[in-house]
């Protein structure tokens, strides 16, 4: 999942109230992604996250300094945050304005689906800041291959062995095609059949739902 509002345990919890038995390493987050980029990349830097106390226990737990006071950090963390606050804006375009930090983004999805329709997701709050700051974040999850890269390594799995599932042409299908996966695009989400046939990139497989998925492979 793109979504790095919740922590790997928060989904387990979740499964397990839908009467579903998971296991920490059957998922792959964004923000664990997230982690193994900073860890290659900034292993020692002290975050500002702009997220959910989720996502700052998770950076927390994995070893990294978050902090609120802007004058300490080293680089700055935008999530899926649900927890936003105009501070938090001010404080990132300050930062942004005033010096040259590395700026690292979860996921750049525009929008979030909620029983009612769509709330903005981290890629239109990035979008917001670039406004304001003229900056862009480094994106980690999908579409970027890095997701796929670390599920195929966990699992030992080959890249014609693996399929990315979604319902985004521009985050799932684009991640399985820049990791030179399968790509499987499922219409039970945000992509119609008019985004399908404008958009430049095309998945191998369209389904409707996540129910055929099963069926589809034992063809």
């Amino acid at each position: 999942t793109n979504n790095s509002s919740k922590s790997v345990a928060d989904y387990i919890k979740k499964l397990e109230k839908l009467g579903i038995k998971a296991e920490y390493d059957e998922f792959i987050t964004s923000s664990q992604a997230t982690t193994y980029y900073l860890k290659n990349h900034h292993p020692n830097a002290r975050l500002y996250v702009c997220g959910t106390a989720s996502l700052k226990e998770e950076l927390i737990g994995e070893g990294f300094t978050v902090t609120e006071n802007i004058d300490e950090v080293d680089c700055i963390v935008m999530g899926n945050d649900t927890e936003l606050t105009f501070k938090k804006l001010h404080d990132i375009s300050f930062m942004l304005c005033t010096r040259e930090l590395p700026y690292i983004a979860t996921n750049p999805d525009y929008v979030c689906p909620t029983e009612f329709g769509s709330v903005p997701d981290c890629g239109s709050v990035c979008d917001m800041l670039y406004n304001a700051t003229g900056k862009r974040p480094v994106f980690i999850g999908k579409p970027e291959a890095l997701m796929p890269e670390l599920a195929m390594e966990r699992t030992g799995c080959k890249k014609s062995e693996t399929a990315v599932i979604g319902d985004r042409i521009y985050t799932d299908i684009k991640s399985g095609i820049n990791a030179g996966t399968v790509s499987i695009l499922v219409m039970s989400g945000e992509t119609t059949y008019d985004i399908l046939e404008a958009s430049e990139d095309k998945p191998d497989m369209v389904l409707e739902s996540g129910a055929e998925i099963l069926e589809a492979l034992k063809k």
